[in-house]
């Protein structure tokens, strides 16, 4: 096996991580900074207060998005399985 095989391989396994990982941790980060702009302005601090609402948003994403994140999974091992052949030689 070449090294820029190796290298391809790892680069699109680290692209797809990325691209997977981002809209969940973006969610997150939105629904804290609006929970966080709630709690100052009421004054409230309660740390279950944040808690919740990112993982409800976190749940949620992962349900619409569930279906995304596994068809590109699964092209990406499709992929990775079919040029199996043309790396051993």
């Amino acid at each position: 096996m070449q090294a820029e095989a190796v290298m391809t391989i790892a680069y699109k396994a680290m692209l797809l991580t990325f691209s997977m990982a981002a809209p969940v941790l973006l969610i997150t980060l939105a629904v804290g900074l609006i929970v966080s702009i709630f709690q100052a302005a009421t004054q409230i601090n309660e740390m279950t207060l944040s808690f919740i609402p990112k993982l409800l948003a976190v749940g949620v994403t992962l349900v619409l998005l569930g279906p995304w994140m596994i068809g590109e999974m699964v092209d990406y091992i499709k992929a990775l399985f079919d040029s199996v052949p043309m790396m051993a030689s």
